[in-house]
Protein backbone atom coordinates (compact mmCIF):
# COMPACT_ATOMS: atom_id res chain seq x y z
CA UNK A 1 0.00 0.00 0.00
CA UNK A 2 2.69 2.47 0.97
CA UNK A 3 4.61 1.58 -2.75
CA UNK A 4 1.62 2.42 -3.98
CA UNK A 5 0.86 5.69 -2.42
CA UNK A 6 4.35 6.76 -3.52
CA UNK A 7 3.76 5.50 -7.30
CA UNK A 8 0.46 7.45 -7.22
CA UNK A 9 2.43 10.55 -5.63
CA UNK A 10 5.25 10.69 -8.19
CA UNK A 11 2.77 10.07 -11.09
CA UNK A 12 0.80 13.17 -9.58
CA UNK A 13 3.59 15.23 -9.60
CA UNK A 14 4.85 14.52 -13.09
CA UNK A 15 1.64 15.13 -14.53
CA UNK A 16 1.69 18.48 -12.77
CA UNK A 17 4.73 19.45 -14.21
CA UNK A 18 4.18 17.94 -17.58
CA UNK A 19 1.09 20.84 -17.48
CA UNK A 20 3.18 23.39 -16.50
CA UNK A 21 5.52 22.63 -19.09
CA UNK A 22 2.96 22.52 -22.04
CA UNK A 23 1.00 25.30 -20.76
CA UNK A 24 3.74 28.13 -21.55
CA UNK A 25 4.64 25.92 -25.26
CA UNK A 26 1.02 24.73 -26.36
CA UNK A 27 -0.85 26.76 -28.70
CA UNK A 28 -1.09 30.50 -28.93
CA UNK A 29 2.41 30.90 -26.65
CA UNK A 30 5.40 32.87 -27.81
CA UNK A 31 8.60 32.47 -26.31
CA UNK A 32 10.12 35.61 -25.17
CA UNK A 33 13.51 34.37 -24.82
CA UNK A 34 15.60 31.70 -26.58
CA UNK A 35 18.20 30.54 -24.53
CA UNK A 36 21.03 32.66 -25.84
CA UNK A 37 20.75 36.15 -26.29
CA UNK A 38 18.58 38.95 -24.83
CA UNK A 39 17.11 39.80 -28.46
CA UNK A 40 13.37 41.32 -28.10
CA UNK A 41 14.07 42.93 -24.70
CA UNK A 42 14.88 46.68 -23.98
CA UNK A 43 17.07 46.91 -20.61
CA UNK A 44 16.71 50.38 -18.43
CA UNK A 45 18.65 51.17 -15.50
CA UNK A 46 22.05 49.80 -14.83
CA UNK A 47 21.74 45.96 -13.85
CA UNK A 48 24.01 43.76 -15.33
CA UNK A 49 21.56 41.49 -17.09
CA UNK A 50 23.10 38.79 -19.21
CA UNK A 51 22.71 35.14 -20.69
CA UNK A 52 24.75 32.23 -18.57
CA UNK A 53 23.86 28.80 -19.01
CA UNK A 54 20.32 29.50 -20.77
CA UNK A 55 18.86 31.90 -18.29
CA UNK A 56 18.54 35.18 -18.05
CA UNK A 57 21.02 36.37 -14.87
CA UNK A 58 21.30 39.62 -13.15
CA UNK A 59 23.60 39.78 -9.23
CA UNK A 60 24.64 44.13 -9.93
CA UNK A 61 23.71 46.83 -10.81
CA UNK A 62 21.82 49.77 -9.13
CA UNK A 63 18.77 48.24 -10.24
CA UNK A 64 16.87 47.90 -13.82
CA UNK A 65 13.96 46.08 -15.82
CA UNK A 66 14.05 44.26 -18.99
CA UNK A 67 11.31 45.62 -20.83
CA UNK A 68 9.18 43.66 -23.31
CA UNK A 69 9.09 45.69 -26.69
CA UNK A 70 5.49 45.09 -27.40
CA UNK A 71 2.77 46.20 -24.75
CA UNK A 72 0.12 43.54 -23.56
CA UNK A 73 -3.68 44.53 -22.90
CA UNK A 74 -5.51 40.42 -21.90
CA UNK A 75 -2.70 37.85 -21.48
CA UNK A 76 -1.04 35.35 -19.88
CA UNK A 77 2.60 35.63 -18.59
CA UNK A 78 4.80 32.15 -17.67
CA UNK A 79 7.89 32.19 -16.37
CA UNK A 80 10.80 30.70 -14.45
CA UNK A 81 12.27 32.08 -11.82
CA UNK A 82 15.57 31.19 -9.40
CA UNK A 83 16.30 34.10 -6.71
CA UNK A 84 19.15 34.03 -4.12
CA UNK A 85 18.22 34.68 -0.22
CA UNK A 86 18.66 38.52 -1.32
CA UNK A 87 16.97 39.02 -4.10
CA UNK A 88 14.60 41.93 -4.58
CA UNK A 89 12.98 41.30 -7.86
CA UNK A 90 9.34 40.81 -9.39
CA UNK A 91 7.72 41.32 -13.03
CA UNK A 92 6.05 43.73 -13.28
CA UNK A 93 3.16 43.90 -15.77
CA UNK A 94 1.10 46.78 -17.44
CA UNK A 95 3.85 49.26 -17.24
CA UNK A 96 2.12 52.58 -18.42
CA UNK A 97 5.27 54.62 -18.93
CA UNK A 98 7.98 52.57 -19.63
CA UNK A 99 10.39 55.47 -18.97
CA UNK A 100 8.94 55.47 -15.05
CA UNK A 101 8.90 51.90 -13.89
CA UNK A 102 7.40 51.23 -10.65
CA UNK A 103 4.60 49.60 -7.72
CA UNK A 104 2.73 52.63 -8.74
CA UNK A 105 2.94 52.93 -12.58
CA UNK A 106 2.86 48.96 -13.12
CA UNK A 107 1.22 45.64 -10.83
CA UNK A 108 4.55 44.39 -9.20
CA UNK A 109 4.29 40.76 -8.92
CA UNK A 110 6.91 40.52 -6.32
CA UNK A 111 10.00 38.52 -5.73
CA UNK A 112 11.46 39.51 -2.54
CA UNK A 113 11.47 37.06 0.56
CA UNK A 114 13.31 39.29 2.47
CA UNK A 115 10.92 42.03 2.35
CA UNK A 116 10.27 44.05 5.34
CA UNK A 117 6.50 44.18 5.13
CA UNK A 118 5.87 40.62 4.11
CA UNK A 119 2.32 40.83 3.20
CA UNK A 120 3.80 42.07 -0.29
CA UNK A 121 6.50 40.05 -0.15
CA UNK A 122 7.12 37.09 -2.79
CA UNK A 123 3.62 36.30 -3.99
CA UNK A 124 1.90 39.61 -3.90
CA UNK A 125 0.76 42.71 -6.30
CA UNK A 126 2.60 45.03 -4.61
CA UNK A 127 -0.43 47.95 -3.34
CA UNK A 128 -2.69 45.98 -4.37
CA UNK A 129 -3.31 41.98 -3.25
CA UNK A 130 -1.34 41.21 0.38
CA UNK A 131 0.06 37.45 0.78
CA UNK A 132 0.14 35.39 3.76
CA UNK A 133 1.81 33.36 4.51
CA UNK A 134 4.48 34.81 1.99
CA UNK A 135 5.67 31.54 0.31
CA UNK A 136 9.92 31.63 -0.03
CA UNK A 137 11.43 30.88 -3.31
CA UNK A 138 15.05 31.40 -2.19
CA UNK A 139 17.35 28.71 -3.52
CA UNK A 140 14.99 26.85 -6.42
CA UNK A 141 13.32 27.14 -9.20
CA UNK A 142 9.93 28.47 -9.02
CA UNK A 143 6.72 29.38 -11.65
CA UNK A 144 5.07 32.58 -12.15
CA UNK A 145 1.84 32.33 -14.02
CA UNK A 146 0.49 35.85 -13.88
CA UNK A 147 -2.90 36.41 -15.92
CA UNK A 148 -4.56 39.72 -17.05
CA UNK A 149 -7.92 39.29 -18.28
CA UNK A 150 -10.34 43.25 -17.99
CA UNK A 151 -9.94 44.11 -14.34
CA UNK A 152 -8.62 40.96 -12.86
CA UNK A 153 -5.03 40.19 -12.63
CA UNK A 154 -3.86 36.65 -10.49
CA UNK A 155 -1.05 35.26 -9.59
CA UNK A 156 0.12 31.71 -9.59
CA UNK A 157 3.46 30.39 -7.52
CA UNK A 158 4.33 27.15 -8.69
CA UNK A 159 0.92 25.78 -8.96
CA UNK A 160 -0.84 27.79 -5.93
CA UNK A 161 -2.51 31.23 -6.34
CA UNK A 162 -1.25 33.84 -4.20
CA UNK A 163 -2.97 36.69 -4.92
CA UNK A 164 -5.95 38.40 -7.25
CA UNK A 165 -6.25 41.91 -7.93
CA UNK A 166 -9.64 43.37 -9.49
CA UNK A 167 -9.02 47.02 -10.52
CA UNK A 168 -8.57 48.62 -13.96
CA UNK A 169 -6.11 50.88 -12.70
CA UNK A 170 -3.53 49.67 -15.31
CA UNK A 171 -5.15 48.32 -18.56
CA UNK A 172 -2.40 48.11 -21.08
CA UNK A 173 1.66 48.09 -21.55
CA UNK A 174 4.59 46.10 -21.69
CA UNK A 175 5.78 43.60 -18.72
CA UNK A 176 9.28 43.62 -17.58
CA UNK A 177 11.87 41.54 -15.22
CA UNK A 178 13.96 43.43 -12.86
CA UNK A 179 16.66 42.89 -11.08
CA UNK A 180 16.92 45.08 -7.36
CA UNK A 181 19.07 43.36 -5.74
CA UNK A 182 21.11 40.07 -5.03
CA UNK A 183 20.98 36.95 -7.85
CA UNK A 184 18.16 36.88 -9.92
CA UNK A 185 17.53 34.49 -12.67
CA UNK A 186 14.45 34.02 -15.56
CA UNK A 187 14.27 31.31 -18.19
CA UNK A 188 11.03 29.86 -20.55
CA UNK A 189 9.50 33.56 -20.41
CA UNK A 190 6.66 33.17 -22.52
CA UNK A 191 3.32 34.70 -22.80
CA UNK A 192 -0.02 34.41 -24.45
CA UNK A 193 -2.56 37.19 -25.45
CA UNK A 194 -6.01 36.03 -24.46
Amino acid sequence: MKRLCVITAALALAITFSQGALAQSGSGWTQLFDGKSLDGWSPTGEANWRVEDGAIVADKGKGGFLLTKDKYKNHMIYAEFWADEEANSGIFVHCIDPKVIGARTCYEVNIFDKRPDPSYGTGAVVYFAEVNPMPKAAGKWNTYEITASGRDLTVVLNGQQTAKVRTGIFEEGPFGLQYGSGTIKFRKVAVKPL
